[in-house]
């Protein structure tokens, strides 16, 4: 096989805006919500999955509380559209969501029924586990030590980077009065 070579001419130029990819029918390919670049591709409901806290339920629980067509592709949403799903996302209960979709339903510091996405999951995550630690919990000290939280058995499963459970004779640690 040779290679093709190419003129000049036979390149096509450019049309897109810079900084803002767009596909063949005018769409946009790239959209950012919530800090996550989202593939203005796929439908509305497909799409929204990938931002950190929304999961399957609460996507079809926005469309159908915001009115969007959840087969609608993402890249044909203007500004203020996307502007308008962010808000359903930051502020789900505004739509009258049940609270039972949220992922934080009673707060630990304000006891309140909330719903937390993007960054803010790993940091609330974060800071969880290191109330847990700070307290000497069971679950803290367990998250500490880097062994399972949940109650998992350790003597097959979890054995990478720790001895646990069962050692082989060969490699048993030998008092001092018995060694030679």
């Amino acid at each position: 096989m040779a290679k093709e070579k190419y003129n000049k001419k036979d390149i096509p130029e450019k049309t897109e805006k810079p900084g803002r990819p767009q596909s063949d029918r005018g769409s946009r390919v790239i959209i950012r919500v919530l800090g996550t670049d989202l593939d203005g591709e796929k439908q509305v409901k497909t799409a929204m999955m990938k931002i950190k806290g929304v999961g399957h339920s609460l996507a079809n629980a926005i469309c159908k509380a915001a009115n969007i067509k959840p087969d609608r592709k993402l890249g044909s949403f203007t500004e203020s559209e996307i502007e308008q799903l962010e808000d359903c996302i930051k502020n789900p209960a505004k739509l009258g969501i049940p609270s039972w979709l949220f992922n934080r339903r009673k707060d630990i510091e304000t006891g309140e029924i909330l719903h937390v996405s993007s960054t803010d999951v790993d940091v609330t995550k974060k800071f969880d586990v290191q109330r847990m630690v700070d307290k000497q919990t069971y679950k803290g000290v367990r998250h500490m030590l880097g062994l399972p939280v949940r109650g998992q058995r350790t003597k097959s499963s979890f054995r990478k980077g720790k001895t646990v459970g069962v050692v082989k004779k060969a490699n048993r640690v030998q008092p001092k009065s018995q060694k030679k």
